[in-house]
């Protein structure tokens, strides 16, 4: 789905009004009982919302949900923030609208507490904010954020702006953000992202046309997008069929990242896995994957090529390889010779990132798959997080590759500059060797006939949500990356199941 900037946004609700046709105030209570179905989800029926309102439609749309939900049998209060000359007029229409037996607070410097209160719903400032939240506003938040028990954004933590801004003010903590129809780009970024906390999106419908038409290089990737990009399998496939993924990873120290790569290439569904790895490193191979194929490397660490290059579909290289002057200039042979799309992480990015001339021989089609620190060696520091977008799009561009720079909604960059924002995962997967299951999943996916954007996004989505089930069973503490495979076995068997096969 499409992530819109603030003034889309408004474009979007102008248009749905003018083109349905649709009242702006019959469109705020559409996203209201939307909002309202979604806190029937998340409270019980013992607690006490209180709604913290602020006066424009952000505010309407908190005042028509606590009349609905009070409606609806939930003990509901408002605490009001300005007076009601001061409010917008559908705003100032869901405020007059509220049932006689609402308990309705004016802002008197704090919040009320249990047992006024067991739950805030933060319903102050919306996407429309321009410019940090000041004044007795930054007040109200900073008091929000200090109530002790769980708070619901609608739409936005109040204070947060919609893209990245260089201006900061305080921002809602919320502990749940109900984002109207798609999340908001900051909501997505390290910077400012920690204040949503579980973010669940709230369709509303606004109008198909605008939003079809709307130009944004932003998109929020959902399960429904991945799937649709699914290959079948043919019945009277065979190993040749899907493909022969190499993988070169490893090295007498950093071995473990080797075995981890090769574990994530067997879960892709390509027909052949085959590692180049030191000679001295095969028997440890052949135990943990013997579906694998080993080419040895009579040295310690990667310095000779595979014999016989043009009988692998796709190359997966730089987990573990270290950085020796040996490794680089055998990752420099392997780059002119292998002239094909690949798939390059870890010290492969880290050896690039020194040398200007390799990176402009990385063939057109690749992936790339850095951490936040790769991914400053390849581009620099930069100032924000919307430099560093503009520094993800110009590298995918420039490179004509795929760049899927890791993290909390990791963002993976095509090469016409659209970013597709992952969300799937867990922080438990802040853990060594999770980057290099994914390299060896996305090399075996290219291999198995995926396209370097599909096999990114498919990769980055199956990875994530194979995180998630590791997290579930063990754990977000326990878990571990040699875990992920596995479960990204069982991601893969529920979204794959009910693609057709071919035959």
């Amino acid at each position: 789905m499409k992530i819109l900037t603030g003034e889309q946004i408004r474009q979007a609700d102008m248009a749905t009004i003018a083109n349905e046709p649709v009242t702006s105030l019959a469109l705020m209570e559409r996203a209201a009982e939307a909002i309202a179905r979604e806190i029937c989800d998340i409270i019980s029926e013992e607690d006490r919302l209180l709604f913290v309102t602020g006066k424009g439609n952000n505010g309407g749309d908190g005042l028509a949900v606590a009349r609905i939900l009070h409606n609806a049998g939930f003990h509901c209060s408002v605490m009001m923030l300005y007076p009601a000359g001061e409010l917008s007029d559908d705003c100032r229409f869901n405020f007059e609208r509220l049932p006689g037996d609402i308990t309705v607070y004016d802002w008197a410097g704090s919040i009320p507490a249990e047992p006024c209160a067991t739950v805030v719903v933060d319903a102050i400032l919306g996407t429309g904010l321009k410019g940090p939240a000041s004044g007795e506003t930054a007040d109200v938040i900073e008091a929000v954020n200090h109530f002790d028990g769980p708070v619901i954004s609608i739409d936005i933590p109040s204070g947060m702006p919609t893209e990245p801004s260089s201006e900061t003010g305080p921002v809602v903590r919320a502990d749940i953000t109900l984002t109207i129809e798609f999340p908001k780009l900051s909501m997505l970024l390290p910077a400012t992202g920690d204040r949503c906390g579980e973010i669940r999106i709230v369709p509303i419908d606004l109008d198909p046309v605008f939003m079809a038409r709307a130009e944004s290089p932003y998109r929020y990737v959902t399960q429904e997008f991945v799937a649709s990009m699914l290959r079948g399998r043919p019945k009277f496939g065979h190993k040749g069929t899907f493909g022969h993924a190499l993988i070169i990873s490893g090295s007498a120290e950093l071995f473990g990242a080797a075995i981890l790569c090769v574990g994530g290439a067997l879960r892709s569904g390509c027909g052949l896995v085959t590692t180049h790895i030191p000679r001295s490193m095969a028997t440890a191979m052949y135990a943990s994957a013997p579906s694998a194929m080993i080419s040895a490397d009579d040295g310690e660490l990667f310095s000779a090529l595979p014999r016989s290059l043009d009988r692998y579909t796709v190359c997966g290289c730089g987990p573990g390889l270290g950085q020796s002057e040996i490794t680089a200039t055998a990752l420099e042979r392997l780059i002119r010779a292998w002239a094909r799309p690949m798939v390059l992480d870890a010290d492969a990015l880290n050896i690039i990132a020194t040398n200007a001339g390799l990176r402009e021989l990385i063939p057109a089609g690749s992936v790339l798959t850095p951490h936040p620190g790769e991914f400053a060696r390849l581009v620099g520091k930069w100032n924000g997080e919307e430099e560093k977008l503009s520094k993800l799009r110009d590298l995918a561009v420039r490179l004509d590759s795929t760049v899927a720079l890791k993290g909390a909604y990791t963002a993976v960059c095509v090469p016409d500059g659209t970013v597709y924002f992952n969300p799937t995962g867990t922080p438990g997967m802040a853990k060594g060797g999770s980057g290099d299951v994914l390299t060896g999943f996305i090399t075996g996916l290219m291999a198995r006939g995926y396209t370097a954007n599909e096999a990114a996004v498919i990769g980055v989505w199956l990875h994530g949500k194979g995180g998630e089930k590791a997290a579930s069973y063990y754990g977000a503490e326990s878990m571990n990356s040699a875990d992920l495979p596995d479960f990204i076995a069982e991601a893969c068997n529920e979204l794959y199941g009910a693609a057709p096969s071919e035959g």
